[in-house]
């Protein structure tokens, strides 16, 4: 038995790798230049710089383009991303210098003159990818002149490109592209003819092709790492504090009740119990909508599992610059290929609670997740659709995630919540539950849940708010993430000061008799979600330059998505580690 469940776990890494793996391979065998040798070349995509969200096609914009367009094959990643990779009509061929080459004259009528001004005054850049290798510039610049109390713009349209080019051996290793300042072209209300150039120099180096790579790392993050890492460890050492101060706190108290009970029943003293040893008899009680409970701890066990996934393949390093949406590739199918965790916690939880609408939990499980991402992304897409922006999905890949989630999710979802519903034992309190529940007392308002939710969420948010704001800039701008190490530690602690914390307010709970542990354990953990929102709407109005319809409907929507994931996360992490210590303290207390 345990041999074919390795079996599984082993196809289904096997499944996950591959879907990278595969194409590095066959890519690298293409990366090998002769001399003179033709190099691919590709326009991908244009849009304002604050919103990285807003890509249009490249030639959207009138600029040089073939007779033909022939489109490069896209992977399930940059459909995801947007990316639309075009053939265009620069020939930089290997280790050849070109001083100048035309690229074409295009004959622009106003309509044509005033789409340059429109780009060129939101600051529009262009993508572009030489040997898979990212190439990015402005399009145009702005000249301003005050003249008799007016303020006038000049707008200039970049028409000659210089591409600087490192290589080794018969191997492209880095490509920048800059924008030649002395050969601009005014843009005027009229018709105009602008011919375009280029240029290419190319110049050897040590790099090797498997670092190229690290050549693109933004310096955002470089500069600023030792900080970085300061900044972290500062967050960490307080965090572990604060976390370390709180465990000795309760274990004294504990340490204390149990006293304070065993020397009541040693004195044999009639008066009646109070406390957290009051309700024992009411706290393993099973909590209600017990169906949608365990669906919520399934998902939840299921995004941790993911989460983890996509740490060991980003510390593999499969998700590097320019890689076509691989970790957007890569969510996808752990989502579907882990759906048996779900099904399968789920039930275990399920049949221990003594549910009996079987096909209800499994069809909860199922769709939690799934029916408010669907919802979302049919907004979004709708949206993207109607701007006519690349960030659009097509129909063909929505058909292909669709069929995943059907014919590999659900199935697998089903066959976890069976394994789980055979395989259950059942649930193992230290208290027998009482027929009848006893009445809560009075919970002051700082001590409801409401209250509890805020400082739940706050300590394991400050945490993570430092990193949050890298991953943003990575997420929503143009910076690339690589510092996975650090993010990884980060995700650790996040997880370590959830469990603790919601264990604190556990025992609080318990302590004031109230005995609905279980909803309230899930919510304070899960808090921390909320405060990631929170900070997302903070860093859209105070951190980014991100404006318009399109850009504002991808970033909270998908943020909303992001932080429910993360609030079913940790909410199960909250509820799993009060589970534990619900159970410790029980088991070690002389119940009737």
């Amino acid at each position: 038995m345990r041999f074919g469940k390795a079996c599984v776990v082993l196809v289904l890494a096997l499944c996950v790798l591959s879907a990278f793996g595969a194409d590095d391979k066959k890519k690298k065998k293409k990366h090998h230049f002769e001399k003179e040798q033709e190099v691919p070349f590709f326009v991908n995509k244009i849009g304002p710089y604050s919103n990285p969200t807003e890509t249009y096609e490249f030639y959207d914009l009138p600029f040089c383009r073939p007779n033909e367009v022939q489109h490069k094959h896209h992977s399930l990643g940059d459909d995801f991303t947007g990316d639309h990779h075009m053939g265009a009509l620069y020939d930089i061929r290997f280790e050849v210098p070109t001083h100048w080459a035309p690229l074409c004259k295009v004959h622009l009528m106003p309509d044509g003159v005033k789409k340059f001004k429109d780009a060129i005054d939101k600051y529009y850049y262009f993508e572009m990818t030489y040997d898979d290798l990212p190439l990015r510039g402005f399009i145009g610049t702005i000249d301003q002149e005050l003249k008799n109390g007016e303020e006038i713009k000049h707008y200039y349209l970049f028409k000659h490109l210089h591409f600087h080019i490192l290589f080794n051996g018969d191997q492209v290793i880095y490509v920048n592209v800059t924008a030649d300042p002395h050969k601009l072209e005014e843009l005027r209300d009229e018709e105009m003819t602008v011919e375009f150039s280029y240029s290419a120099s190319w110049e050897e180096t040590e790099w090797l092709f498997k670092d190229r790579y690290k050549l693109y790392e933004d310096n955002f993050f470089n500069k600023g790492l030792e900080i970085h890492w300061l900044s972290i460890m500062n967050s960490v050492v307080l965090v572990l504090l604060l976390t370390g101060f709180l465990a000795i706190i309760i274990m004294r108290i504990l340490k204390s009740d149990y006293s304070r009970y065993a020397r009541a029943e040693d004195e044999e003293d009639d008066q009646e119990d109070y406390g957290w040893k009051l309700i024992h008899g009411e706290v393993f009680r099973f909590p209600p909508f017990k169906s949608a409970f365990t669906a919520f701890i399934g998902l939840g066990a299921q995004c941790l599992v993911i989460l983890f996934g996509i740490m060991v393949l980003a510390l593999a390093g499969l998700f590097r610059p320019n890689s076509g949406g691989a970790m957007f590739t890569a969510c996808v199918i752990l989502y579907a290929i882990t759906s048996g965790v779900a099904g399968y916690v789920s039930g275990v939880y399920y049949k221990q609670f003594e549910g009996d609408k079987w096909s209800w939990n499994l069809v909860l499980v199922a769709t939690l997740f799934t029916g408010p991402f669907v919802v979302v992304f049919s907004f979004v897409n709708t949206i993207a659709i109607f701007y006519h922006a690349t960030a659009a999905v097509p129909i063909g890949t929505i058909f292909i995630v669709l069929a995943m989630l059907l014919f590999v999710g659900f199935p697998l979802t089903l066959l976890g919540g069976i394994a789980g519903k055979r395989t259950a034992g059942e649930f193992k309190a230290p208290c027998r539950t009482k027929n009848f529940a006893r009445e809560i007392p009075p919970i002051a308002i700082y001590r409801s849940l409401p209250a509890q939710m805020i400082m739940s969420g706050f300590l394991p948010f400050s945490a993570i708010y430092i990193e949050l704001f890298y991953i943003y800039s990575s997420v929503w701008g143009h910076s690339s993430y690589q510092l996975f190490g650090i993010l990884t530690i980060v995700f650790i602690i996040l997880l370590i000061v959830t469990a603790c914390i919601t264990v604190a307010l556990t025992y609080f709970q318990l302590s004031m008799e109230d005995y609905r542990w279980w909803w309230n354990s899930f919510l304070t953990g899960g808090s921390t979600g909320l405060f990631i929102y929170a900070y997302s709407i903070f860093y859209y109005i105070w951190r980014s330059n991100m404006t318009g319809f399109l850009q504002a409907s991808f970033y909270f929507a998908y943020m909303g998505v992001v932080c429910y994931f993360f609030f079913v996360m940790l909410g199960t992490v909250g509820f799993l580690s009060s589970l534990t210590f619900v159970r410790r303290i029980y088991q070690n207390l002389k119940c009737d």
